[in-house]
């Protein structure tokens, strides 16, 4: 008997970026499998855009104060760390804003540039206090996967001094819970719906995010099944290499043979 696999899957919109997909029937027990697997690669393995690293002009450090600015520079780095971001290149990309007087500082501030869309453009940055009050920064934004500290950019060292680097998390996921429901086929009430909730930060759609994930397990385990074919196959030519030896040396035993008895017919 083979073993089953889903036939259909739902989606429900929930809110703004937030769907909820039911995936089944699964075969018993391959619920749990699967959708862990899902949520795993979702949360851990699709690509985003972050904020890497800062320099605003005046500062030299992330503990410093700006003049006439509300906020303190670790405020402004951490309200940089929720730019949501679609990056269309592989390139690292520099942002600018610059602004002076009264004011409140967002999002859509920023100049952006044709590789880069900016998402939550009412996001609060900062506020200026006074009409004097202004601040100028280069905001540098890249691709990635998962989390990356500080410290592990080696290559981001070398920026120019005063560039302030930022621990930043690339993920475009911001939630995926799993459920997993019972559900019944034919006479069968074992089997099981997978039922992932998903929200993103707006720069994919939860469906597209869960395709990816998707194409990203498939393309691993199809790795693995190559590789033991590779493996079988290896093994296959190790055994025909083998057999053909042993057909040399029945060959060489033969003619040794028949010329020994040559040599004793002929001294006869």
């Amino acid at each position: 008997m083979s073993i089953s696999t889903p036939q259909k899957i739902i989606f429900k919109k929930i809110a703004e970026n937030n769907e909820q997909a039911i995936i089944g029937p699964c075969y018993p027990g391959f619920g749990i499998t699967i959708g862990n697997a899902l949520k795993r690669v979702m949360i851990s393995s699709l690509e985003g855009g972050a904020v890497y690293a800062v320099k605003i002009k005046g500062v030299q450090h992330e503990f410093s104060t700006i003049p006439d600015v509300k906020e303190d520079v670790v405020e402004i780095i951490l309200n940089l760390k929720q730019l949501h971001l679609k990056i269309h290149t592989d390139k690292e990309v520099k942002l600018t804003l610059e602004a002076r007087g009264k004011k409140e500082i967002k999002v859509k501030d920023i100049k952006a540039t044709s590789d880069v869309e900016l998402i939550n453009k009412d996001m609060h940055l900062a506020t200026l206090t006074s009409a004097k009050a202004q601040i100028k920064m280069d905001i540098f934004v890249k691709k990635g996967r998962g989390y990356w500290t500080i410290e592990d950019r080696v290559d981001d060292e070398n920026k120019e001094i005063g560039t302030i680097l930022i621990d930043s998390f690339f993920s475009p996921i911001e939630k995926v819970g799993l459920n997993i429901e019972n559900t019944r086929v034919e006479r069968m009430t074992n089997y099981e719906n997978i039922i992932l909730d998903i929200k993103t930060d707006g720069t994919i759609s939860p469906k597209k995010a869960l395709k990816k994930s998707v194409e990203i397990l498939i393309k691993q385990f199809n790795s693995v099944f190559d590789n033991i074919n590779i493996e079988n196959k290896k093994k296959g030519d190790k055994k025909t290499i083998k057999k053909d030896d042993k057909k040399e040396v029945t060959k060489k035993t033969v003619k040794k043979k028949i010329h020994q008895l040559t040599e004793k017919k002929i001294k006869k």
